[in-house]
């Protein structure tokens, strides 16, 4: 019994700390945009332009030269 007189009080200052902690975290912008950060992780930072990419579809675009084939 002389425990709950501990954990009570305990307790409702935690729930009262993880309430506060919310509402600054509204206050602060955490949530303003959800979405942008699900959607950077698509785009690649160190290379903007893609140009490893776009090299590698010009290198497929090139016209491959004809190979001779045994029995044509």
């Amino acid at each position: 019994m002389p425990a709950l007189y501990i954990l009570i009080p305990v307790a409702i200052a935690l729930v009262a700390f993880a309430i506060w902690l919310f509402f600054w975290a509204v206050d602060s912008g955490q949530y303003d945009d959800l979405d942008g950060p699900a959607h950077s992780i698509l785009f690649d930072d160190e290379d903007p332009k893609h140009t490893a990419a776009v090299s590698q579809v010009q290198q497929l675009d090139e016209p491959q030269p004809e190979q001779d084939k045994p029995g044509v």
